[in-house]
């Protein structure tokens, strides 16, 4: 017998045999557990004393804790050996260990006690969830793929069958797994696939029995083989382009095979295509070369009988030419061929000075046009109109062709006429002027009955609109205060009710109303607030209130005018403002702001990408002045000798009608005032209008070196 509080020697023999158990296995009686072995403890991470501590049950995951001690008590009262079961263990530091438990029923000092062992099986689960995932994988890519791709086994069954050969084929999957005999799909009768001869081994020279001329090895894979043809009895008839590879196990063997199989009906019928209008083309070919001939042909006889004098010339030397520049040029009827073209020049300078000229354009294939006076061989002179084209434009040095005409009767006419035009110039100036200032003065008006009448009719509908919208903004401040109110009483609600409430509210984003309606009626406000300025902007810019002379603020009007024409200033150049403090002044307000109009315009139109406007005002003595300065290409001391005469304009044609200027210096002159410009070419420039204060001795203006420098010129001086 034991000794009394010790083990007995059954239980102690026992304990023994566990301990020399490899797997983890433990002792209990329907209780806690009375022993355990040192693998159970480095499985579940508890020493043996917390162990001795513990239910059956406890070892367990808690959702697997009452069955784990189920398991155990049906050992003990009914099975004494129950089959094995797959359990989950919870380690001291909370992971989970799969292990499949088994229990065996035993006797120990006559008592019935448990034997159960855990043999774990965590890492072969990994490793199975592994290789199932990676065959899930490798599932998902053969059947998303875009080819249509099958795999057969050894036995040439099929065991994948991707979509895209579902969709080729309009057979499925579960209709063409594991089938064997897949060959009447593509062929009228059964034979063997691409697939099926890799599997059985066949080499090159028994696939060029079955595919003659029409298959090939991969270059990508080796095994593999490619063939192209046409199978009539396949989809009304297709050409396929199947790919065949073999698969094979980690020995090296081939356990089966995969295909690919790629439609190329459409790109054969391009190439069928491709080939017949290469066909026509030739064909087209043949004939526009019999064609060119028969045009060769035709022009030479117009060269030959035409009525303006034709020459090609290379290396400075006649080449060829017809005879109407014989009739032209020579005397006798004598041919021009090989002599050099300077001896029908009247000096050698105007040879030298005509391929100045037209080289450069010849050597870039382009047309050369020019008028000069040429000499004759009896030293007679003509006065000739000429077109040259190169040759060879890939080729300038290969030769030109000259068409000549004689103009001397046309330039002595033409003479005649710029005479009497220059006269006629002189005496439509004055006229012009006052046109113009007719002209300016009914476009003012134009514009201010334009402006009053547009005034009227926006005024009164932005009235109601503001007014509509503020009572708007007070209706939806109510609004949404009572949805506010409803959403603090929802819990009161019924279950159903709340739930068809938060959907409704989440399908009409109540949240992002709630937030983007104020905005939107501040931002219409803003715009009513816009619309309400431009109006007055227009009003003060053509001042229709008063067209009459009056005491004015020029730095009202300038403002004013900028509003009006920022659209065509705004994407071209920032605006600096510098505006001295002025007395009124008495004026024609809704002229001169026509004059900074004018400026403001033309200071845009100077600058090329992105610039800088700078308007400024002073008061000095007697004067007051209005600058208007930009960043822009400047001018030269030419431009600015021309720049106030009528019609004289640097813009493209339709882009300017030379009349701003011209106009605006009239209407200064009206005011007994002076424009003042300052100007260097790729340096800006700057306008200063003086106008002097009525009523008083007026001092002549500053020198113009009292000019700010332009914009462009100030930033290169810093």
């Amino acid at each position: 017998m034991d000794a009394p509080g010790g083990p007995s020697a059954a239980m102690a023999m026992c304990q023994a045999m566990l301990s020399a158990m490899p797997l983890p296995a433990f002792l209990h009686q329907g209780g806690r557990i009375v022993g355990a072995n040192e693998a159970l403890a480095r499985l579940v991470g508890h020493d043996d004393a917390t162990l001795l501590t513990m239910l059956p049950g406890e070892l367990a995951s808690d959702d697997l804790s009452d069955q784990m001690t189920m398991y155990g008590q049906a050992c003990l009262l009914l099975d004494p050996q129950p089959a094995a079961s797959e359990m989950v263990l919870r380690t001291a530091s909370g992971d989970q260990r799969f292990v499949e438990l088994t229990a065996r029923r035993i006797e120990i000092d006559g008592k019935p006690t448990v034997l159960s062992t855990c043999q774990d099986l965590s890492d072969i689960r990994h490793v199975q969830t592994s290789l199932l995932n990676t065959s899930q994988v490798l599932n998902q890519i053969l059947d998303s793929d875009p080819v249509a791709t099958f795999v057969i086994d050894q036995e040439h069954r099929i065991t994948h069958w991707n979509r895209a050969c579902e969709q080729m084929t309009g057979r499925d999957f579960w209709d063409m797994q594991g089938v064997a005999q897949k060959g009447t799909l593509f062929y009228p009768t059964e034979r063997p696939l691409l697939c099926d001869l890799i599997v059985d081994g066949t080499d090159l020279q028994a696939l060029e029995r079955l595919y003659p001329g029409k298959v090939r090895p991969s270059r990508l894979v080796e095994g593999a083989f490619e063939t192209e043809d046409y199978y009539p009895s396949f989809g009304g008839g297709r050409w396929l382009f199947c790919t065949a590879a073999p698969l094979r196990n980690a020995r090296g063997e081939v356990v089966g095979a995969i295909e690919t199989l790629q439609d190329v009906s459409r790109r054969r019928a391009t190439e069928e295509e491709l080939m017949h209008h290469r066909n026509q083309l030739e064909l087209l070919i043949s004939d526009r070369t019999a064609e060119l001939n028969s045009t060769h042909r035709d022009l030479a006889a117009f060269m030959e009988n035409a009525s303006v004098g034709i020459l090609y010339s290379a290396s400075q030397k006649v080449v060829r030419h017809n005879k109407q520049f014989a009739a032209m040029f020579l005397t006798g009827g004598d041919s021009a061929v090989g002599r050099c073209t300077i001896d029908f020049f009247c000096s050698s300078q105007d040879h030298d000075e005509l391929g100045r000229l037209a080289y450069p354009l010849l050597a870039k294939g382009r047309a050369f046009q020019h008028e000069m006076m040429l000499r004759r061989e009896d030293g007679q002179q003509l006065w000739v109109q000429m077109i040259a084209y190169v040759a060879n434009p890939h080729d300038p040095t290969s030769g030109a062709w000259w068409i000549l005409q004689d103009r001397s009767e046309v330039r002595r006419a033409q003479e005649a006429l710029e005479s009497n035009y220059e006269r006629m110039k002189e005496t439509n100036r004055m006229l012009e002027e006052a046109q113009n200032q007719l002209l300016q003065a009914e476009k003012m008006a134009s514009i201010g009955q334009l402006a009053a009448g547009v005034a009227h009719e926006i005024n009164n509908p932005v009235g109601f609109v503001n007014s509509n919208l503020n009572s708007l903004k007070h209706y939806v401040e109510d609004l949404l205060s009572l949805i506010a109110f409803y959403e603090a009483e929802e819990p009161g609600l019924a279950e159903g009710v709340r739930a068809e409430l938060t959907r409704l509210k989440q399908e009409r984003d109540l949240e992002y109303l709630r937030e983007d309606v104020p905005v939107l009626l501040r931002e219409s406000a803003d715009g009513l607030t816009r619309v309400k300025r431009i109006v007055q902007d227009l009003k003060d810019f053509s001042r229709v209130d008063n067209a009459d002379w009056q005491e004015a603020d020029l730095n009202a009007g300038l403002e004013s005018t900028l509003n009006v024409v920022y659209n065509e200033v705004k994407y071209k150049a920032d605006v600096r403002k510098n505006y001295g403090r002025l007395p009124p002044v008495r004026c024609l307000a809704a002229q001169l702001n026509q004059v900074f109009m004018n400026l403001i315009v033309n200071a845009a139109h100077a600058i090329e990408g992105h610039g800088v406007i700078a308007l400024s005002t002073g008061h000095c003595g007697h004067w007051v002045w209005v600058e208007v300065s930009d960043s822009g290409c400047g001018m030269s001391a030419e431009v600015q000798r021309r720049i106030f005469e009528p019609f004289y304009t640097t813009k493209p044609v339709g882009k300017g009608t030379g009349l701003g200027l011209s106009l605006s210096f009239s209407i200064v002159q009206k005011h007994q005032g002076m424009i003042k410009v300052r100007s260097e070419p790729g340096q800006g420039s700057t306008f200063r209008v003086w106008i002097p204060l009525v009523g008083e001795d007026t001092d002549p203006p500053p020198h113009p070196e009292d000019l700010a420098l332009p914009l462009g010129q100030t930033a290169a001086k810093a």
